[in-house]
């Protein structure tokens, strides 16, 4: 399913959505737990301005945000409309084990929907409903007393104050949408990729995902490439391959809201996985406000990796050059669904809310890191790839490994209005 990216057709569309919605069976669940249970397509809301609400006593404050459809985890394809979204609350001073009760609101009164506890940054967050009956859904949090500090309660947020995506892509049928184009087809020692190259070969659309592959390039018959590092370096020598790679630059693109992609892993280092944004236009500028930034959302490197094999980066302009902020992310791991879940078996949803202020990442609604260095103040496109670059191709373990895929279900953003 595709979403019109203009307004004038996504009020059409969100107008043929509330007239189609159905009852949702059941309410949240704590984003850790279980199966995502079915949900219809939001009923049309504004698209939001402000998202968060807070309140503060007793030296505390307690916020509450409502996000999009950003949880679904899976070992198999799955509807978009069986996301889950997602209530992240915040809670300064950040206490550690402090237990929270998510709340909706039933009639004149509320209704427990799940509990939880801190962690330590002051974070907790719940995988929801979305709608109840074809309705909307507000939820409340409370930090409950803990270690002489009051209980604080937050403001409401209503469940639907996204509203529909802006773009959305299922990837259904047997070849991109004409959203999707195919980039870096050329292989590029300068960009250490002597040895690889976008093409579309790389790229299959198939029951419900797109895979996007590193392949031996056989048009280079049985030629080795002579790969190499930054500093000119001899690596080895290895067959030249394929990558996928694709994006939607030129066709879709937005500034400020949530991006967010189901994804599937492939399981072996020498090539990584990535989602990423860049900007609609390069124009050498040295602010990301004005030119914006390259925004790797996850980008994953095989397994085993020191690390984890899990990271997210900003690469941004500045007066001094290009900089490059972030790292592996912290024990990964606790972000899977169970003890018998790997990235490579699952799909898990990698998000980033991108505001005016800051940079927040998330797996299946988890927040796994937040930055407010070069934020970006220009529209920017997604990105899908499987890139094999120099100095990763001996991880592999040997070319007989070739081809490895990952795997992406669906692709979606939700655009901000006018943000403060």
């Amino acid at each position: 399913m595709l979403i019109p990216r203009t307004r004038a057709a996504r009020t059409s569309v969100l107008a043929t959505a509330a007239a189609s919605a159905v009852l949702v069976a059941g309410l949240g669940t704590p984003s850790i737990a279980g199966a995502p249970s079915p949900r219809p397509t939001p009923t049309p809301t504004p698209t939001p301005t402000s998202y968060t609400t807070s309140a503060a006593i007793a030296g505390q404050r307690a916020s509450l945000s409502v996000l999009p459809p950003i949880s679904q985890v899976g070992k198999g394809v799955a509807r978009t409309a069986g996301a889950r979204t997602v209530v992240a609350l915040k809670v300064t001073p950040a206490n550690e084990n402090r237990p929270v009760v998510l709340q909706r609101r039933s009639g004149t009164s509320w209704v427990k929907v799940a509990k939880a506890k801190l962690n330590e940054r002051g974070l907790a967050d719940f995988s929801v409903g979305t709608t109840l009956g074809g309705l909307p859904i507000t939820y409340r949090a409370i930090a409950l007393k803990f270690e002489g500090k009051p209980a604080i309660t937050t403001d409401e947020v209503v469940s639907t104050e996204w509203g529909i995506p802006d773009f959305a892509d299922e990837f259904a049928g047997r070849s991109l949408s004409d959203s999707w184009s195919n980039r870096a087809g050329e292989y590029n020692p300068a960009g250490l990729r002597r040895c690889a190259k976008g093409s579309p070969k790389a790229v299959k659309v198939a029951r419900g995902a797109v895979q996007l592959s590193v392949l031996k390039d056989k048009s280079k018959g049985n030629r080795q490439c002579v790969a190499k590092r930054a500093d000119g370096s001899r690596i080895g020598k290895f067959d030249y391959r394929l990558n996928g790679h694709i994006s939607t630059a030129g066709n879709q693109s937005f500034k400020y809201g949530v991006a967010a992609a189901r994804m599937k892993f492939q399981k072996r280092r020498g090539q990584h996985a990535s989602f990423w944004m860049q900007p609609n236009v390069m124009n050498g500028s040295n602010s990301a406000r004005t030119g914006g930034a390259e925004i790797d959302i996850i980008e994953w490197f095989g397994h085993p990796s020191k690390g984890g094999g899990l990271t997210s980066f900003i690469y941004h302009p500045t007066k001094r050059g290009p900089k490059k902020v972030g790292d592996f992310l912290e024990n990964p791991d606790q972000y899977l669904s169970s003890r018998s879940d790997a990235w490579w078996k699952k799909y898990h949803v990698f998000s980033v809310e991108w505001t005016r202020q800051a940079y927040i990442f998330r797996i299946d609604g988890h927040e796994t890191w937040r930055t407010s260095a070069g934020i970006s103040g220009v529209e920017q496109y997604p990105i899908l790839s499987l890139l094999s670059s120099d100095y990763e191709l001996e991880d592999l373990g040997g070319e007989q490994r070739l081809p490895q895929h990952m795997y992406v279900d669906w692709v979606q953003f939700w655009e901000l209005g006018s943000p403060s």
